[in-house]
């Protein structure tokens, strides 16, 4: 397993270090996106500082993506394996549970394409959808 982790930092061009490897651990474990608090909590002997830096390598080198899900704090989720340096390829909806507060990537439901006016240039999308998960719901 471990060396399964490491080959995986290692693809994305990411220097396994005993924290980056925890962290990748930790979110191959979840079902929902994770915040930095949530892995603050999990990890309580850790710095903030480095695992901000780790979550924010990760996302700069694909590994991860952001969702800005109008909580007030921003999560994490592992990006499909074609995610790259260069390209995000996590054009998908989320959905947040307005009762657990968690958030869910849904990558089969894609963000339709968006028509702008002339002269407008997109830089980033985003679909959040709003209810009650399964696990809430009665």
């Amino acid at each position: 397993m471990l060396q399964d982790l490491d080959k995986t930092l290692q693809r994305k061009g990411i220097r396994p270090t005993a924290m980056r490897l925890l962290v990748l651990d930790y979110l191959l474990q979840q079902t929902a996106a994770v915040s930095l608090n949530n892995l603050e909590t999990y990890f309580l002997r850790s710095d903030r500082v480095t695992l901000y830096r780790t979550l924010k390598t990760f996302e700069e080198k694909g590994l991860v993506h952001r969702i800005e899900d109008g909580s007030g704090s921003v999560k994490y989720a592992l990006c499909p394996e074609d995610c790259s340096t260069q390209e995000h390829h996590d054009l998908h909806v989320h959905f947040y549970c307005t009762q657990c507060r968690e958030t869910f990537c849904l990558p089969r439901s894609h963000i339709p394409e968006i028509s702008l006016p002339e002269k407008f240039q997109t830089q980033e999308i985003s679909l959040i959808v709003k209810g009650v998960c399964a696990t809430c719901r009665p």
